[in-house]
């Protein structure tokens, strides 16, 4: 008799499980995966194309003008999602990508390349920080860790097509085609998002005063712990997507497939986001971020040294496995620090400090690298400094951070 509720208590339990990834969940996944496969389906291309028109020593604005648009929309993008919903504002971000597909081909200078990259940002400004906060209206917190692993698998799946088809398509059918591709694929990703149900309560319709954001809606301070981590971590992201490119013919990768790195990258990555994502649900997510800090550190180094296709392959893995373990922890550990009306405001105070390391990170990748190939060493060198000064604060400065901003429990 006593061993009676037990089959009932593991029906429910199984049932549980089973009900928290649901047809939103999967249309969300998708959508992530259009989504990011578009915009990043024409950066390996980028720094021929900004080569063709004379601006190769600007590859360094590439990525960073494009991270600087993203930073900055992120507390109007916040706001938003905490008041008129998240799927609008995840359908003005993937709308970007779809309208500036369109503008690329038609550009004729490198000044008004740069200025597309600065407005392409948007996309990124508001399409994950609607889906994040999706993510945390539907799932329970003791599983954020796995269902954040999951949706970044698929945004994974994505970062790694998008690399890999866009210099394909490039070269069968020209940079134009290839364009227009990128917007067909964010086209597809609107199409999911606008048949999907809100999940925020109590939301208001748009008025253009809610676009007037005071001091105190800017950042959160009970998510700086996870962000100052993020700045500190995604200088190498911002690096690698700079300089790869380069590095990869430099070893002897054909042209078609400069894009090799993104491609490995993300499929190291898969894997770990997953189980990285269940991990930190299980026993925090300080100790995943550890171990994470550490691979990056590794990453880096191998990086710096890699003079062959096998080093850059496995340097490529170990990248990969280090951001799979890095990212979707941060991004349950600001959940898990936001408040429930705020989650907008929490995650784009973690989305700017990402930003701002990418940005950073790509911009200094630029100035370090000044077209030099031999000067890759020295800006990895420069990010396994700031991975291990990463480490350091997880070690160190959580408990005296903790003194000062007060953290739930």
């Amino acid at each position: 008799m006593r061993w009676g509720p037990a089959p009932h208590f593991f029906i429910k339990d199984y049932m549980a499980k089973q009900k928290i990834y649901t047809l939103q969940f999967g249309l969300l996944c998708l959508s992530s995966f259009l989504f990011f496969s578009s915009f990043n389906m024409i950066v390996p291309d980028l720094y021929d194309y900004l080569d063709s028109m004379g601006g190769g020593e600007y590859k360094g604005y590439i990525i960073s003008l494009f991270t600087i648009t993203a930073g900055l929309s992120r507390p109007f993008s916040g706001k938003l999602s905490d008041t008129i919903g998240r799927v609008p504002v995840m359908i003005i971000g993937a709308g970007v990508c779809f309208v500036m597909g369109f503008i690329y081909p038609v550009l004729g200078s490198v000044w008004a390349l740069l200025l597309l990259r600065f407005f392409h940002g948007f996309s990124t400004g508001f399409k994950p920080t609607g889906t994040a906060a999706y993510i945390a209206d539907i799932i329970p917190a003791h599983r954020r860790g796995e269902a954040m692993g999951y949706a970044g698998f698929f945004g994974s799946l994505g970062m790694a097509a998008g690399p890999g088809l866009g210099p394909k398509i490039t070269e069968a059918f020209g940079i134009d085609i290839m364009f227009y591709t990128s917007s067909v694929v964010a086209l597809l990703s609107v199409l999911i998002l606008i048949g999907m149900k809100e999940t925020l309560k109590d939301k208001e319709r748009f008025r253009p005063a809610l676009l007037k954001v005071s001091r105190n809606e800017i950042l959160e301070p009970r998510v700086f712990n996870p962000s100052l981590l993020f700045l500190l971590t995604s200088f190498s992201f911002g690096a690698a997507l700079t300089v790869m490119p380069d590095l990869a013919i430099e070893v002897g990768y054909d042209q078609g497939d400069k894009g090799i790195f993104f491609t490995i990258f993300v499929l190291a990555s898969l894997a770990a986001r997953i189980l990285a994502g269940k991990t930190s649900d299980k026993y925090g997510r300080v100790i995943v971020l550890k171990y994470a800090a550490i691979a990056i550190i590794m990453a880096d180094l191998m990086v710096a040294f890699t003079q062959t296709q096998e080093m850059f392959i496995a340097s490529s893995i170990v990248f990969g496995l280090a951001v799979g373990m890095n990212t979707p922890t941060i991004y349950a550990w600001t959940i898990d620090l936001s408040l429930d009306h705020a989650r907008g405001k929490g995650l784009a105070t973690m989305y700017i400090a990402l930003e701002i390391g990418i940005g950073l990170g790509a911009f200094t990748a630029g100035y370090i690298y000044s077209n030099e190939i031999q000067n890759i060493k020295y800006v990895f060198i420069v990010n396994a400094v700031l991975a291990a000064t990463a480490f350091l604060f997880l070690n160190f400065g959580l408990n005296w951070m903790r003194g000062l901003i007060k953290e739930p429990a």
